[in-house]
């Protein structure tokens, strides 16, 4: 099974930026989709951004339109979250988490039901 790994939190101002990265391994992943999502105190998992990996075709939440960018670096398997002009209610623990889903003309999707692997997590906080 894919394995993910979560970097890049920490503290940040409102207006700053962050870089999240999840690191993959534990096999080949030309079939899966990997999926950011959070969770701030108190509330369940909210759907990011995701990418498939073979193509690189991409899914955003509307909040996160305009200020996150999701990409893929296929030599090193890691896919990237970047976090621009971010806003208190950014807050959360950022998961990325992976989805097999290798049919390549199916939409992705951000249910987080269909994701089946999640990594550990990293703590974004923006103060105001």
């Amino acid at each position: 099974q894919v394995q993910l790994v979560e970097s890049g939190g920490g503290l940040a101002q409102a207006g700053g930026s962050l870089r999240l990265s999840c690191a993959m391994s534990g096999g080949t992943f030309s079939g899966y989709v990997i999926g950011w999502f959070r969770q701030a105190p108190g509330k369940g998992q909210e759907f990011v951004a995701a990418i498939r990996w073979s193509v690189g075709t991409t899914l955003y939440s509307d909040s996160a339109k305009g200020r996150i960018t999701i990409s893929r670096d296929n030599a090193k398997n890691v896919v990237y979250l970047q976090m621009n002009s971010l806003r208190p209610e950014d807050t959360a623990v950022y998961y990325c988490a992976a989805d097999y889903s290798p049919i390549i003309h199916i939409s992705l999707t951000s249910r987080v039901s269909e994701y089946a692997n999640w990594g550990q997590g990293t703590q974004v906080t923006v103060s105001s």
